[in-house]
């Protein structure tokens, strides 16, 4: 999720983001970000299938879930 400057600074101070790590949450796109596991900190990139039955079953966006109700 994209974080205001204030915000990610915030962040990265609370949590020892390091500044290659919070590029992660700088102008991320959908399925970007930082995994936390213990002491380690996992940058990601998931571009999960959108025409799949498994991601119409798990999406959260609103629009997608209105218009497979219509179906």
């Amino acid at each position: 999720m994209n974080q205001a400057a204030g915000d990610r600074q915030i962040l990265a101070k609370q949590l020892n983001i390091s500044p290659h790590q919070l590029s992660y949450v700088t102008h991320s796109g959908e399925g970007e970000g930082l995994l936390f596991y213990g002491n380690v900190i996992l940058p990601f990139v998931d571009r999960f299938p959108q025409d799949t039955e498994l991601y119409r079953i798990m999406t959260t966006k609103l629009s997608e879930v209105a218009t497979a109700k219509e179906a």
